[in-house]
């Protein structure tokens, strides 16, 4: 009796591990598509510069 509570805490520990681990993967996706975005968003911005700069000269 006292193995399978043993067995059983040790279990409810790896799940709980197993768990956290897959929230910390998900965190990471979020947070690399989130870069991806910033990063679309400054490219667009660095290449609306030169055509504004043309306009205002033109």
């Amino acid at each position: 009796m006292e193995i399978i509570v043993i067995l059983g805490v040790i279990a409810l520990i790896a799940v709980f591990f197993v768990a956290q681990y897959n929230r910390l993967i998900r965190l990471n996706i979020s947070v690399n598509e989130a870069w991806a975005q910033i990063e679309v968003q400054l490219k667009r911005r660095a290449d609306l510069i030169p055509n504004l700069v043309e306009t205002v000269k033109g």
